[in-house]
């Protein structure tokens, strides 16, 4: 959980202000010291040009006062209330909105970000019937009163006003692999159209070389909620005006990690305004996990504000959360045995020779698909943490940590390579595991066949209402539950990787439940 951190006040000093210094060698001062002892006993007031420097010492000391404070607001955001002040709920008090309306365009209404968040249904009550094992078990973190923090300061505030505005330079990025993936990419990109002061195309989604999948982005997500939401902060449009259209930039595709905005800077504008559009492509993972704060607090409006399902899949998802939750507390496990995981993970799938030697074939024939490490051992690879539970390791945790066997699994993912054989372990210990086929009725998942993308967006919209969540491998999911989710999440501590922008909210305040993370 993050806590907010003492900050001290750098104005406080022990050395004399060079203002008093000045007040002490002033030519006013010189001036009192040498006026003749007969004057000041005699006169029965000062004289004038001595009255006339007192007031304009005055002025300028207050004007000096002044401009202090006005550099010290500019430079740090509003205060975010504390755990203390704040209210323990998901939902911010009443009339505290975050509000754009200062600086929306007047054709646009403004966006109330306490109301763009995605809401998980509430908690479980501790049932009376239950064990004192089972009710630990349920048992909700209380939160201890964090809430949503995207107060930025007046210079990002003032800086918006000329960004959000942009109508000569575009930012076109390309985003690929999974969901979960392809919010992390489209976050960033967000963030580095506000670092160039460019316009953001709407994202386009790569086809997945290993799902096949030709979503879009107005497939998966709200598109006008997407533009209406930051319109504040970068101008979003759906496609390239036809001025731009004859530019022929260069498809930048090499960026190296961890890159901060001067480099985005230095490397890309020249570009951006020699030829009006820049095309960026593969900056998973590359942006700088350490910018400032204002660009931190953006990366956490974009991911859990802008970024909206699309009305339809997250109807249908709101829709099969009510199922499972009205019958009682559930576990939502994400459980990643695909037969692409294990071709990446370089991992033994436990099902037996014949399965691992099927999935050795395949990497070997495709070895750019395994996941860096080459030199690692499967051995090695799982001692450090790197390869998924299966279904039996999953089981035997669940039941380790106090699981009732009673308890209903909501089973997210996609189909498990080996089929039946491959949850034969964790539906004989638990055996009410559904699915979101099961929950479906007819036709329901019908406009989502061969979407992946659509699937683990309904799959993450049901995870986010479970009372417990547990990822049975490391992955953007397991994170983006972490910060977003009001249920107890369990981990692996050597799945628990701190690398995502998304992650990143929980270090800058931002959270929207009451996350509890109970290390297995």
């Amino acid at each position: 959980m993050a806590r907010p951190r003492n900050i001290k006040n750098s104005f406080i000093t022990v050395i004399p202000s060079p203002l008093f210094t000045l007040l002490r060698v002033s030519p006013l001062t010189s001036l009192l010291n040498k006026t003749p002892r007969s004057h000041r006993l005699c006169s029965s007031s000062p004289p004038r040009s001595s009255l006339l420097m007192i007031f304009l010492l005055i002025l300028v000391s207050f004007l000096g006062l002044s401009l202090l404070r006005l550099v010290f607001v500019s430079q740090n955001p509003v205060p975010c209330p504390s755990p203390l002040t704040s209210f323990p709920t998901l939902l911010p008090p009443p009339n505290s909105h975050l509000s754009l309306a200062s600086l929306s365009t007047k054709n646009q209404e403004p966006v109330v970000l306490s109301r763009s968040a995605t809401v998980p249904l509430p908690a479980h009550a501790v049932s009376r019937n239950m064990t004192k094992e089972e009710a630990e078990f349920w048992a909700q973190p209380d939160g201890e009163g964090y809430r949503p923090c995207l107060d930025f300061s007046t210079l990002y505030r003032k800086a918006s006003a000329k960004i959000s505005k942009e109508k000569h330079r575009f930012l076109v990025v390309v985003v690929s692999g999974g969901l979960n993936q392809q919010k992390n990419q489209i976050v960033d990109a967000v963030v580095i159209a506000r670092i160039l002061e460019a316009a953001l195309v709407v994202p386009v989604l790569e086809i997945n070389q290993i799902w096949k999948d030709e979503s879009e982005f107005s497939d998966i997500f709200d598109v006008d909620h997407f533009k209406r939401t930051l319109q504040a902060d970068v101008r979003v449009v759906s496609s390239l005006p036809s001025t731009h259209l004859s530019s022929k930039p260069t498809i930048n595709t090499r960026m190296p990690l961890n890159v901060s905005p001067l480099w985005i800077r230095t490397k890309f504008l020249t570009e951006l305004n020699k030829e009006g559009v820049l095309i960026l492509k593969g900056i998973d993972s590359k942006l700088s996990k350490n910018l400032p704060l204002d660009l931190q607090k953006l990366r956490c409006k974009v991911a859990f504000h802008a970024l909206r399902f699309a009305a339809p899949i997250q109807e249908l998802g709101d829709r099969f959360a009510r199922r499972m939750w009205i019958e009682g507390p559930y576990i939502a496990l994400h459980l990643r045995l695909e037969k692409d995981v294990w071709v990446r993970t370089g991992c033994l799938t436990g099902l037996g020779p014949k399965y691992d030697d099927i999935i050795r074939k395949i990497r070997e024939s495709q070895p750019r698909l395994l996941t860096g490490r080459l030199n690692m051992t499967y051995t090695q690879r799982r001692l450090a943490g790197l390869c998924p539970l299966n279904a039996l390791e999953v089981a035997r945790l669940l039941k380790a940590l106090g699981a009732p066997r009673t308890a209903r699994v909501y089973r997210a993912g996609g189909e498990p390579f080996g089929g039946a054989k491959a949850l034969q372990a964790l539906v004989g210990e638990f055996p009410n595991v559904v699915t979101k086929e099961m929950l479906a009725r007819e036709g329901e998942l019908s406009p989502y066949v061969n979407r992946p993308s659509a699937m683990a967006a309904l799959d993450y919209i049901v995870s986010l209402s479970s009372d417990v969540f547990l990822p049975s491998h490391g992955g953007n999911m397991a994170r983006a539950m972490q910060v977003k989710g009001d249920q107890l999440i369990l981990f692996q501590p050597k799945l628990h990787q701190k690398n995502s922008p998304i992650h990143h909210c929980v270090s800058v305040g931002y959270l929207t439940g009451s996350s509890r993370i109970r290390w297995a």
